[in-house]
């Protein structure tokens, strides 16, 4: 077998850098924990074939293996805002990934932008905790221009879902999705960085409800990072508690994007319903209305004096038991072109589209940037020419 000359600092640096510890990537390797230290120390050297498992393993390329040192590269953690009970530093591989890869496409969008001579769009919303969550939220919707009556005709919670969407993406915020990353690691993250910030959602989110509400919390982040209250997570030094209430807050104000306060108090007057006389069947009916998950629309309640704070932690432990009898929920298939666009987003997939016939870019370069083989980029402009509706909407689009 031939031996690839890589770099041993490299080779270490690439494991760390992925997030894995030696055995993990020893078994992709087909070799003991033991032997890829070495590999690592400079005692031996891998095959070719080994090298190359290891970097589809890091999702590196080859070629940085044979660098004489380790790419300087700033820490992952001044990326994104800081994630309550995930240590920076020490995130999940699958987290790690998801986290550059949404780095790698804001700082491609960026870059295209320039050749392209496009112009980005400048997000330009602060919030500070110390505001009522209610005005925050106002001034997001306004940003955003859903108004009450498009809200209250959307068919269901999928279009719902494209719909606020389309307009953070039309507010100078890359949106994003993520595959392989779960749930109780991570529902979304922001990248905090102007121009440009970007929102990542976690596609094993099925339910399109709970992705709207995840999209506006980050929002949310987007905006106090805005008024210099947040930092990416390698400045971020709020204690946990800190963070919780920082939370809540966010919360709140997603709450009061989704449901906006006028509207709201029309539908109290008119269902006359006590205060924390609402049951489950009340929240989800009222939820469905607005298209929102009824978890948001509770949080709503509770903020608007609907419920009591014993009230809400009475209902929510009734709907967390109304949960648990809910079968799980199953994302159906996507295809290739649909994945693309579920995780990249349309304005990203078309500024690549546009470079590419520009050329600007390469045919690879495109392919590489969307994740797509060249045979299915004919069908992606199809898909983008039909409009919003081509994103996938049950289907699963990021995993």
């Amino acid at each position: 077998s031939i031996p690839a000359m890589v770099t041993p600092s490299v080779l270490e640096w690439a494991r760390k850098e992925s997030g894995y510890d030696p055995e993990p990537a020893a078994k992709r390797a087909g070799v003991p924990a033991e032997k890829l230290l070495a590999w690592e120390q400079g005692d031996a050297k891998p095959t070719l074939r080994q090298a190359q498992n290891l970097a589809k393993f890091y999702h590196r390329a080859l070629g940085i293996f044979f660098l004489p040192q380790p790419p300087s590269l700033p820490p992952l953690a001044a990326e994104y805002r800081r994630l309550p009970g995930i240590r920076p530093g020490a995130e999940s591989p699958e987290l790690r990934l998801a986290i550059r890869v949404m780095s790698q496409r804001r700082e491609t969008a960026i870059e295209l932008s320039g050749e392209l001579g496009h112009a980005v769009t400048e997000f330009n919303v602060a919030a500070h905790p110390t505001e009522p969550p209610v005005a925050v939220g106002g001034r997001l919707r306004n940003l955003l221009g859903v108004n009450a009556q498009e809200q209250l005709n959307w068919r269901d919670t999928w279009q719902a879902w494209r719909r606020w969407r389309g307009a953070v993406e039309q507010a100078g915020v890359l949106v994003f999705m993520f595959p392989k990353v779960s749930l109780t690691q991570a529902r979304g993250v922001t990248l905090p960085l102007f121009p440009l910030p970007a929102i990542g959602i976690n596609s094993k989110e099925t339910s399109a409800g709970a992705r709207s509400f995840t999209l506006v919390h980050e929002l949310v982040h987007v905006a106090l990072a805005y008024g210099n209250e947040e930092k990416p997570a390698e400045w971020e030094r709020r204690t946990e508690s800190s963070l919780q209430e920082l939370e809540r807050f966010a919360e709140e104000v997603a709450s009061a994007v989704l449901i906006p306060q006028e509207l709201l108090v029309d539908f109290l007057r008119r269902m006359s319903v006590q205060r924390d006389a609402w049951d489950v069947p009340l929240v989800r009916r009222l939820a469905s209305t607005f298209r929102v998950t009824p978890l948001a629309m509770a949080t709503r309640l509770r903020a608007e004096g609907a419920f009591t704070w014993d009230g809400y932690r009475q209902w929510k432990e009734e709907w967390d038991a109304y949960v648990e009898t809910l079968p799980p929920r199953r994302g159906g298939f996507a295809s290739p072109v649909e994945k693309t666009l579920g995780r990249s987003g349309r304005p990203f997939v078309q500024l690549v589209l546009e470079a590419l016939d520009a050329n600007r870019i390469t045919s690879v370069d495109a392919c590489r940037y969307l994740d797509l083989r060249f045979d299915h980029v004919e069908k992606l402009r199809q898909e983008l020419a039909g409009g919003p509706s081509g994103y996938a909407q049950s289907a699963d689009d990021g995993d």
